[in-house]
């Protein structure tokens, strides 16, 4: 039987990933509080918020590694119910922090493993390696011995194989190169324009803000209206930022996204 990639659509039509009052706790602390946030292929999305923002919690509760309240919709079908695994199946996928290559064995043999796991056919591991320039030279390389941003591109390629309909990248650009931060960034825009979901969480998007088409604030949980283009998303984030940590987290949310910095 042949494979059918998880992100089979017809040409030009863009995936959407939709999250609907979605809430996140571990014990007492509310980690993501009724959040509302939809993303589309044909741009690249961002959720901004400082770290504790829940903007982890968030990634984990689309993909179904944390236990979450809420709806989240796939292209319209409801795949909140389902496993981490099983999600997987219908075409997300998820770089989270600290990347979770397997260190101990190569570049190739990475590849394989997730190859392996999803019943993928043999070319699918040339075309990661084939991906980035660099994964082709260091192929035959231990994943531990790695740079950092060789590490980064090899958990994004590897993510990508089985072609997903939603890519999710939590902090990718934390600690890396800028050259190495605009050869990701290059392949996102080519994902989305190609009807991909990708949504890059990070906690700072300075270096990204024009890469960036549309994202949400988060701050203490809660998230704030859509913002349209990267320079009004950052500039919504730091509005927001100025808002007393004192203050209400639904008062910092409205901040970010009013255009004169009131309430």
């Amino acid at each position: 039987m042949s494979h059918k990639p998880a992100g089979s659509r017809k040409p030009g039509e863009a995936h959407e990933l939709a999250l609907s009052g979605v809430s996140v706790r571990y014990g007492e602390s509310v980690a993501v509080a009724d959040a509302s946030l939809t993303f589309t292929g044909g741009e690249i999305n961002a959720v901004v918020g400082p770290n504790g923002a829940g903007k982890s919690s968030l990634l984990l509760a689309a993909y179904g590694s944390v236990a979450a309240k809420g709806r989240v919709t796939l292209d319209g079908e409801e795949v909140g119910g389902l496993s981490a695994a099983r999600r997987a199946g219908r075409g997300l996928a998820l770089v989270p922090q600290g990347r979770q290559i397997f260190p101990r064995l190569t570049v190739r043999e990475n590849f394989q493993v997730m190859a392996d796991t999803l019943g993928l056919p043999r070319g699918e591991v040339e075309s990661a390696l084939d991906r980035f320039p660099v994964l082709r030279e260091r192929a035959r390389a231990l994943a531990g011995v790695l740079s950092g941003g060789e590490q980064q591109m090899l958990a994004v390629s590897r993510a990508l194989m089985g072609s997903p309909k939603a890519l999710l990248l939590d902090e990718m650009s934390t600690g890396l190169a800028p050259l190495i931060v605009a050869e990701l960034m290059d392949t996102a825009r080519r994902l989305a324009e190609d009807g991909t979901v990708v949504v890059v969480v990070e906690p700072s998007i300075g270096a990204i803000r024009d890469r960036l088409d549309r994202g949400y604030v988060l701050l203490r949980g809660q998230a704030s209206d859509p913002v349209e283009g990267g320079r009004d998303l950052d500039a919504a984030y730091q509005r927001a930022m100025g808002v007393t940590v004192a203050g209400r987290p639904e008062d910092a949310v409205r901040q970010a996204v009013s255009p004169q910095g009131g309430t």
